[in-house]
Protein backbone atom coordinates (compact mmCIF):
# COMPACT_ATOMS: atom_id res chain seq x y z
CA UNK A 1 0.00 0.00 0.00
CA UNK A 2 1.53 3.38 -1.00
CA UNK A 3 2.72 5.41 1.95
CA UNK A 4 2.60 2.42 4.30
CA UNK A 5 5.49 1.36 6.54
CA UNK A 6 8.38 -0.38 4.82
CA UNK A 7 8.84 -3.85 6.32
CA UNK A 8 12.18 -4.44 8.01
CA UNK A 9 14.11 -7.26 6.33
CA UNK A 10 14.38 -10.37 8.49
CA UNK A 11 17.76 -10.64 10.13
CA UNK A 12 19.87 -13.57 9.00
CA UNK A 13 22.85 -15.23 10.65
CA UNK A 14 25.90 -15.96 8.45
CA UNK A 15 24.72 -13.72 5.62
CA UNK A 16 27.03 -12.19 2.98
CA UNK A 17 30.39 -10.83 4.14
CA UNK A 18 31.50 -7.22 3.97
CA UNK A 19 34.48 -6.49 1.65
CA UNK A 20 36.77 -6.09 4.68
CA UNK A 21 35.66 -9.42 6.12
CA UNK A 22 36.15 -11.09 2.74
CA UNK A 23 39.76 -9.86 2.55
CA UNK A 24 40.48 -10.99 6.11
CA UNK A 25 39.06 -14.44 5.34
CA UNK A 26 41.06 -14.92 2.15
CA UNK A 27 44.29 -13.71 3.80
CA UNK A 28 43.92 -16.14 6.70
CA UNK A 29 42.94 -19.11 4.55
CA UNK A 30 45.89 -18.53 2.23
CA UNK A 31 48.52 -18.21 4.96
CA UNK A 32 47.36 -20.66 7.64
CA UNK A 33 47.08 -23.76 5.42
CA UNK A 34 50.86 -24.13 5.27
CA UNK A 35 51.11 -23.10 8.92
CA UNK A 36 48.84 -25.95 9.97
CA UNK A 37 50.95 -28.46 8.06
CA UNK A 38 54.16 -27.15 9.67
CA UNK A 39 52.51 -27.18 13.09
CA UNK A 40 51.57 -30.82 12.57
CA UNK A 41 55.13 -31.57 11.43
CA UNK A 42 56.57 -29.92 14.55
CA UNK A 43 54.25 -32.00 16.74
CA UNK A 44 55.19 -35.26 15.03
CA UNK A 45 58.92 -34.48 15.31
CA UNK A 46 58.48 -33.63 19.01
CA UNK A 47 56.70 -36.92 19.73
CA UNK A 48 59.25 -38.98 17.79
CA UNK A 49 62.21 -37.21 19.38
CA UNK A 50 60.81 -37.44 22.93
CA UNK A 51 60.08 -41.15 22.55
CA UNK A 52 63.13 -42.28 20.55
CA UNK A 53 65.78 -40.13 22.27
CA UNK A 54 64.21 -38.72 25.45
CA UNK A 55 67.49 -37.76 27.12
CA UNK A 56 68.64 -35.59 24.20
CA UNK A 57 65.17 -34.02 23.90
CA UNK A 58 65.25 -33.06 27.58
CA UNK A 59 68.84 -31.82 27.35
CA UNK A 60 68.08 -29.53 24.40
CA UNK A 61 64.82 -28.26 25.95
CA UNK A 62 66.61 -27.42 29.22
CA UNK A 63 69.60 -25.70 27.60
CA UNK A 64 69.88 -22.18 29.06
CA UNK A 65 70.75 -19.25 26.79
CA UNK A 66 70.47 -15.48 27.19
CA UNK A 67 71.99 -12.71 29.32
CA UNK A 68 71.67 -13.41 33.04
CA UNK A 69 72.26 -9.72 33.85
CA UNK A 70 68.92 -8.89 32.20
CA UNK A 71 67.20 -11.90 33.81
CA UNK A 72 66.79 -13.38 30.34
CA UNK A 73 68.84 -16.53 30.95
CA UNK A 74 66.01 -18.83 29.86
CA UNK A 75 65.81 -22.41 28.64
CA UNK A 76 65.20 -23.00 24.95
CA UNK A 77 61.73 -24.31 25.81
CA UNK A 78 60.96 -21.08 27.68
CA UNK A 79 62.29 -18.97 24.81
CA UNK A 80 59.90 -20.84 22.51
CA UNK A 81 56.97 -20.20 24.86
CA UNK A 82 57.70 -16.64 25.97
CA UNK A 83 59.69 -15.36 23.00
CA UNK A 84 58.54 -16.98 19.77
CA UNK A 85 54.89 -17.08 20.82
CA UNK A 86 55.06 -13.29 21.23
CA UNK A 87 55.35 -13.17 17.42
CA UNK A 88 52.27 -15.40 17.14
CA UNK A 89 50.32 -13.12 19.50
CA UNK A 90 51.51 -10.02 17.62
CA UNK A 91 49.85 -11.48 14.52
CA UNK A 92 46.77 -12.24 16.66
CA UNK A 93 46.75 -8.57 17.69
CA UNK A 94 46.91 -7.48 14.05
CA UNK A 95 44.05 -9.88 13.20
CA UNK A 96 41.98 -8.51 16.07
CA UNK A 97 42.61 -4.93 14.96
CA UNK A 98 41.51 -5.70 11.40
CA UNK A 99 38.42 -7.57 12.60
CA UNK A 100 37.47 -4.73 14.97
CA UNK A 101 37.86 -1.86 12.50
CA UNK A 102 37.10 -3.50 9.13
CA UNK A 103 35.80 -7.03 9.68
CA UNK A 104 32.99 -8.96 11.34
CA UNK A 105 33.59 -7.35 14.75
CA UNK A 106 33.08 -3.82 13.38
CA UNK A 107 29.29 -4.07 13.21
CA UNK A 108 27.49 -5.08 16.43
CA UNK A 109 24.91 -6.97 14.36
CA UNK A 110 27.56 -9.28 12.89
CA UNK A 111 29.90 -9.22 15.90
CA UNK A 112 27.39 -10.53 18.42
CA UNK A 113 27.25 -14.04 16.91
CA UNK A 114 30.97 -14.98 17.00
CA UNK A 115 31.45 -13.17 20.33
CA UNK A 116 28.57 -14.97 22.05
CA UNK A 117 29.56 -18.26 20.39
CA UNK A 118 33.15 -17.83 21.63
CA UNK A 119 31.92 -17.11 25.16
CA UNK A 120 29.69 -20.20 25.02
CA UNK A 121 32.61 -22.19 23.64
CA UNK A 122 34.62 -21.07 26.65
CA UNK A 123 32.05 -21.45 29.44
CA UNK A 124 30.78 -24.95 28.62
CA UNK A 125 34.25 -26.61 28.32
CA UNK A 126 35.31 -24.87 31.54
CA UNK A 127 32.13 -26.09 33.27
CA UNK A 128 32.71 -29.67 32.09
CA UNK A 129 36.32 -29.54 33.27
CA UNK A 130 35.28 -28.22 36.69
CA UNK A 131 32.46 -30.77 36.97
CA UNK A 132 34.99 -33.58 36.53
CA UNK A 133 37.69 -32.13 38.76
CA UNK A 134 35.61 -30.72 41.61
CA UNK A 135 33.88 -34.08 42.09
CA UNK A 136 37.10 -36.10 42.10
CA UNK A 137 39.44 -36.40 45.11
CA UNK A 138 42.43 -36.22 42.73
CA UNK A 139 41.06 -33.31 40.69
CA UNK A 140 42.70 -29.94 40.19
CA UNK A 141 40.54 -26.96 39.22
CA UNK A 142 43.49 -24.80 38.15
CA UNK A 143 43.41 -26.07 34.57
CA UNK A 144 39.83 -24.99 33.81
CA UNK A 145 40.95 -22.69 30.97
CA UNK A 146 42.97 -25.34 29.08
CA UNK A 147 40.07 -26.65 26.92
CA UNK A 148 38.63 -23.21 26.11
CA UNK A 149 40.76 -22.18 23.09
CA UNK A 150 40.54 -22.95 19.35
CA UNK A 151 43.72 -23.33 17.30
CA UNK A 152 43.23 -21.26 14.16
CA UNK A 153 46.08 -22.87 12.16
CA UNK A 154 44.84 -26.45 12.58
CA UNK A 155 41.19 -25.44 12.18
CA UNK A 156 41.92 -23.57 8.94
CA UNK A 157 43.95 -26.51 7.61
CA UNK A 158 41.02 -28.88 8.13
CA UNK A 159 38.64 -26.28 6.69
CA UNK A 160 40.83 -25.88 3.60
CA UNK A 161 40.84 -29.64 2.98
CA UNK A 162 37.15 -30.45 3.48
CA UNK A 163 35.31 -27.12 3.29
CA UNK A 164 35.88 -25.83 -0.23
CA UNK A 165 32.14 -25.52 -1.03
CA UNK A 166 31.06 -24.08 2.31
CA UNK A 167 29.65 -20.53 2.23
CA UNK A 168 32.31 -17.92 2.99
CA UNK A 169 30.20 -16.45 5.80
CA UNK A 170 30.28 -19.78 7.65
CA UNK A 171 34.04 -20.10 7.19
CA UNK A 172 34.50 -16.51 8.37
CA UNK A 173 32.41 -17.36 11.44
CA UNK A 174 34.93 -20.04 12.44
CA UNK A 175 37.90 -17.72 11.88
CA UNK A 176 36.33 -14.80 13.77
CA UNK A 177 35.32 -17.19 16.54
CA UNK A 178 38.93 -18.39 16.81
CA UNK A 179 40.22 -14.80 16.95
CA UNK A 180 37.76 -13.92 19.75
CA UNK A 181 38.78 -17.17 21.47
CA UNK A 182 42.39 -15.97 21.38
CA UNK A 183 41.36 -12.62 22.88
CA UNK A 184 39.52 -14.36 25.72
CA UNK A 185 42.53 -16.63 26.28
CA UNK A 186 44.80 -13.58 26.47
CA UNK A 187 42.55 -12.05 29.12
CA UNK A 188 42.59 -15.31 31.09
CA UNK A 189 46.39 -15.60 30.83
CA UNK A 190 46.85 -12.05 32.09
CA UNK A 191 44.21 -12.18 34.82
CA UNK A 192 44.35 -15.76 36.11
CA UNK A 193 47.82 -17.15 35.50
CA UNK A 194 49.90 -14.21 36.67
CA UNK A 195 51.37 -14.97 40.10
CA UNK A 196 52.81 -11.53 40.92
CA UNK A 197 53.13 -8.25 39.04
CA UNK A 198 55.81 -5.57 39.16
CA UNK A 199 53.91 -2.33 38.56
CA UNK A 200 57.14 -0.56 37.60
CA UNK A 201 58.08 -2.96 34.80
CA UNK A 202 54.48 -3.26 33.63
CA UNK A 203 54.37 0.54 33.43
CA UNK A 204 57.58 0.54 31.39
CA UNK A 205 56.06 -2.01 29.03
CA UNK A 206 52.83 0.00 28.66
CA UNK A 207 54.78 3.22 28.08
CA UNK A 208 56.86 1.53 25.38
CA UNK A 209 53.70 0.34 23.62
CA UNK A 210 52.41 3.94 23.71
CA UNK A 211 55.70 5.17 22.21
CA UNK A 212 55.41 2.44 19.55
CA UNK A 213 51.93 3.71 18.64
CA UNK A 214 52.99 7.38 18.58
CA UNK A 215 56.02 6.64 16.42
CA UNK A 216 53.79 4.90 13.87
CA UNK A 217 51.39 7.84 13.86
CA UNK A 218 54.32 10.14 13.10
CA UNK A 219 54.93 8.08 9.98
CA UNK A 220 58.14 6.46 11.23
CA UNK A 221 57.60 2.82 10.31
CA UNK A 222 61.14 1.60 9.78
CA UNK A 223 61.79 -1.85 11.19
CA UNK A 224 65.12 -0.59 12.55
CA UNK A 225 63.13 1.59 14.95
CA UNK A 226 59.96 -0.42 15.61
CA UNK A 227 61.48 -3.87 16.16
CA UNK A 228 63.79 -2.66 18.98
CA UNK A 229 60.82 -0.88 20.57
CA UNK A 230 58.84 -4.11 20.36
CA UNK A 231 61.69 -6.05 21.98
CA UNK A 232 61.89 -3.51 24.82
CA UNK A 233 58.12 -3.77 25.38
CA UNK A 234 58.37 -7.57 25.41
CA UNK A 235 61.31 -7.57 27.86
CA UNK A 236 59.57 -5.12 30.21
CA UNK A 237 56.34 -7.15 30.28
CA UNK A 238 58.38 -10.32 30.83
CA UNK A 239 60.15 -8.68 33.78
CA UNK A 240 56.81 -7.54 35.22
CA UNK A 241 55.61 -11.10 35.82
CA UNK A 242 52.79 -10.88 33.26
CA UNK A 243 53.20 -13.41 30.47
CA UNK A 244 55.35 -11.76 27.82
CA UNK A 245 53.07 -12.72 24.92
CA UNK A 246 50.63 -10.05 26.15
CA UNK A 247 53.10 -7.47 24.80
CA UNK A 248 52.73 -8.93 21.31
CA UNK A 249 48.96 -8.51 21.38
CA UNK A 250 49.20 -4.94 22.69
CA UNK A 251 51.66 -3.95 19.96
CA UNK A 252 49.44 -5.45 17.25
CA UNK A 253 46.35 -3.64 18.50
CA UNK A 254 47.92 -0.16 18.17
CA UNK A 255 48.80 -0.59 14.48
CA UNK A 256 46.48 1.35 12.10
CA UNK A 257 43.90 -1.13 10.82
CA UNK A 258 42.17 0.81 8.04
CA UNK A 259 43.41 2.38 4.82
CA UNK A 260 42.29 5.83 6.00
CA UNK A 261 44.14 5.53 9.33
CA UNK A 262 47.22 4.36 7.42
CA UNK A 263 46.96 7.30 5.00
CA UNK A 264 46.89 9.73 7.92
CA UNK A 265 49.77 8.03 9.75
CA UNK A 266 52.02 7.93 6.69
CA UNK A 267 50.99 11.42 5.48
CA UNK A 268 49.89 10.04 2.09
CA UNK A 269 47.83 12.01 -0.43
CA UNK A 270 45.87 8.94 -1.59
CA UNK A 271 44.49 5.86 0.10
CA UNK A 272 47.01 2.99 0.11
CA UNK A 273 46.00 -0.40 -1.27
CA UNK A 274 46.18 -1.97 2.20
CA UNK A 275 46.36 -0.86 5.82
CA UNK A 276 49.53 -1.14 7.89
CA UNK A 277 47.92 -3.92 9.94
CA UNK A 278 47.18 -5.87 6.76
CA UNK A 279 50.64 -5.25 5.32
CA UNK A 280 52.44 -6.25 8.50
CA UNK A 281 50.22 -9.29 8.92
CA UNK A 282 51.43 -10.44 5.49
CA UNK A 283 55.03 -9.85 6.61
CA UNK A 284 54.87 -11.46 10.05
CA UNK A 285 52.38 -14.30 9.53
CA UNK A 286 54.89 -16.49 7.62
CA UNK A 287 57.35 -16.09 10.52
CA UNK A 288 54.59 -16.87 13.02
CA UNK A 289 53.04 -19.82 11.18
CA UNK A 290 56.26 -21.10 9.63
CA UNK A 291 58.72 -20.80 12.54
CA UNK A 292 57.32 -19.53 15.84
CA UNK A 293 54.36 -21.89 16.30
CA UNK A 294 56.02 -25.06 14.90
CA UNK A 295 59.09 -24.50 17.12
CA UNK A 296 56.78 -23.95 20.11
CA UNK A 297 55.07 -27.25 19.26
CA UNK A 298 58.48 -28.93 19.03
CA UNK A 299 59.25 -28.04 22.65
CA UNK A 300 55.69 -28.24 24.05
CA UNK A 301 54.35 -31.47 22.54
CA UNK A 302 57.24 -33.82 23.35
CA UNK A 303 55.76 -36.35 25.77
CA UNK A 304 56.65 -40.00 26.28
CA UNK A 305 53.88 -42.28 25.05
CA UNK A 306 53.57 -45.80 26.44
CA UNK A 307 50.72 -48.04 27.51
CA UNK A 308 51.36 -47.26 31.18
CA UNK A 309 51.70 -43.52 30.52
CA UNK A 310 48.45 -43.40 28.55
CA UNK A 311 46.63 -45.41 31.22
CA UNK A 312 47.89 -43.03 33.92
CA UNK A 313 46.99 -40.01 31.80
CA UNK A 314 43.36 -40.88 31.24
CA UNK A 315 42.91 -41.90 34.86
CA UNK A 316 43.83 -38.30 35.77
CA UNK A 317 40.72 -36.09 36.20
CA UNK A 318 42.68 -33.17 34.74
CA UNK A 319 43.22 -35.03 31.45
CA UNK A 320 39.62 -36.26 31.46
CA UNK A 321 38.32 -32.71 31.94
CA UNK A 322 40.53 -31.33 29.16
CA UNK A 323 39.54 -34.02 26.65
CA UNK A 324 35.83 -33.77 27.47
CA UNK A 325 35.97 -29.99 27.32
CA UNK A 326 37.50 -29.99 23.84
CA UNK A 327 35.48 -32.81 22.27
CA UNK A 328 32.07 -32.20 23.88
CA UNK A 329 32.18 -28.81 25.58
CA UNK A 330 33.29 -26.80 22.57
CA UNK A 331 30.59 -27.93 20.11
CA UNK A 332 27.85 -27.80 22.76
CA UNK A 333 28.91 -24.30 23.83
CA UNK A 334 29.27 -22.90 20.30
CA UNK A 335 26.06 -24.44 18.95
CA UNK A 336 24.05 -23.62 22.07
CA UNK A 337 25.21 -20.01 22.23
CA UNK A 338 24.53 -19.45 18.52
CA UNK A 339 21.05 -20.95 18.89
CA UNK A 340 20.33 -18.61 21.81
CA UNK A 341 21.39 -15.60 19.71
CA UNK A 342 19.01 -16.71 16.96
CA UNK A 343 16.22 -17.34 19.46
CA UNK A 344 16.47 -14.04 21.33
CA UNK A 345 17.08 -11.87 18.25
CA UNK A 346 14.51 -13.79 16.16
CA UNK A 347 17.11 -14.18 13.45
CA UNK A 348 17.11 -16.99 10.90
CA UNK A 349 20.05 -18.74 9.30
CA UNK A 350 21.01 -17.49 5.86
CA UNK A 351 19.35 -19.37 2.96
CA UNK A 352 20.95 -22.75 2.33
CA UNK A 353 22.49 -23.05 5.80
CA UNK A 354 21.30 -25.44 8.49
CA UNK A 355 22.09 -25.98 12.14
CA UNK A 356 24.11 -29.02 11.07
CA UNK A 357 26.59 -26.54 9.53
CA UNK A 358 26.94 -24.69 12.82
CA UNK A 359 27.32 -27.98 14.71
CA UNK A 360 30.11 -29.06 12.34
CA UNK A 361 31.94 -25.78 12.92
CA UNK A 362 31.48 -26.27 16.66
CA UNK A 363 33.11 -29.70 16.46
CA UNK A 364 36.07 -28.19 14.62
CA UNK A 365 36.31 -25.54 17.36
CA UNK A 366 37.46 -28.32 19.70
CA UNK A 367 40.92 -28.29 18.12
CA UNK A 368 42.74 -26.56 20.97
CA UNK A 369 46.48 -27.15 20.62
CA UNK A 370 48.70 -24.01 20.64
CA UNK A 371 46.91 -21.83 23.21
CA UNK A 372 45.66 -24.89 25.15
CA UNK A 373 49.24 -26.16 25.51
CA UNK A 374 50.38 -22.70 26.60
CA UNK A 375 47.62 -22.40 29.22
CA UNK A 376 48.33 -25.94 30.44
CA UNK A 377 51.99 -25.05 30.92
CA UNK A 378 51.07 -21.88 32.81
CA UNK A 379 48.49 -23.70 34.95
CA UNK A 380 50.63 -26.64 36.06
CA UNK A 381 54.24 -25.98 35.04
CA UNK A 382 56.95 -28.36 33.93
CA UNK A 383 57.52 -31.28 36.27
CA UNK A 384 54.09 -31.22 37.90
CA UNK A 385 52.11 -34.49 38.09
CA UNK A 386 49.61 -33.15 35.56
CA UNK A 387 52.03 -31.55 33.08
CA UNK A 388 52.45 -34.37 30.55
CA UNK A 389 48.89 -35.56 31.13
CA UNK A 390 47.59 -32.19 29.91
CA UNK A 391 49.74 -32.38 26.76
CA UNK A 392 48.47 -35.88 25.92
CA UNK A 393 44.86 -34.84 26.61
CA UNK A 394 45.17 -31.76 24.38
CA UNK A 395 46.73 -33.81 21.58
CA UNK A 396 44.12 -36.57 21.85
CA UNK A 397 41.18 -34.20 22.24
CA UNK A 398 42.31 -32.03 19.34
CA UNK A 399 42.80 -35.10 17.13
CA UNK A 400 39.31 -36.43 17.91
CA UNK A 401 37.82 -32.96 17.35
CA UNK A 402 39.64 -32.67 14.00
CA UNK A 403 38.37 -36.08 12.86
CA UNK A 404 34.78 -35.48 13.99
CA UNK A 405 34.69 -31.89 12.76
CA UNK A 406 36.42 -32.75 9.50
CA UNK A 407 34.00 -35.61 8.84
CA UNK A 408 30.96 -33.46 9.63
CA UNK A 409 32.22 -30.57 7.49
CA UNK A 410 33.03 -32.92 4.61
CA UNK A 411 29.43 -34.16 4.66
CA UNK A 412 28.09 -30.60 4.75
CA UNK A 413 30.53 -29.59 2.01
CA UNK A 414 29.13 -32.32 -0.27
CA UNK A 415 25.61 -31.10 0.55
CA UNK A 416 26.47 -27.51 -0.42
CA UNK A 417 28.29 -28.65 -3.57
CA UNK A 418 25.21 -30.62 -4.69
CA UNK A 419 22.96 -27.65 -3.90
CA UNK A 420 25.19 -25.31 -5.91
CA UNK A 421 25.24 -27.72 -8.86
CA UNK A 422 21.45 -28.07 -8.78
CA UNK A 423 21.00 -24.29 -8.64
CA UNK A 424 23.31 -23.72 -11.61
CA UNK A 425 21.64 -26.37 -13.81
CA UNK A 426 18.50 -24.30 -14.68
CA UNK A 427 20.71 -21.32 -15.53
CA UNK A 428 22.65 -23.41 -18.06
CA UNK A 429 19.45 -24.82 -19.53
CA UNK A 430 17.95 -21.33 -20.01
CA UNK A 431 20.92 -20.03 -21.97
Amino acid sequence: MPGGPVPTPARRLFDALSPGSERNLLDTLREERVGGALLLAGTVVALLWANLAPSSYTAVSDTVVGPAALHLDLTLATWATDGLLAVFFFVVGLELKREIVAGELRNPRTAVVPIVAAVGGMLVPAALYLAVNLTSPDGNARGWAVPTATDIAFAVSVLAIVGRSLPNALRAFLLTLAVVDDLLAIIVIGAVYTESVSALWLGVGAATVVVFALVIRRGWVSGWLLVPLGVVAWAAVHASGVHATIAGVALGLVVPGTQEATRRALRLTELPEESLAERWEHVWRPLSAGIAVPVFALFAAGVTLSADALQTTFADPVAQGVALGLVLGKPIGILGATYLVARFTRAALAPGLGWADVAAVGLLGGIGFTVSLLVGELAFGAGSPHDEHVVVAVLAGSLVAALLGGGALAQRDRHHARAAAAASRPDRENR
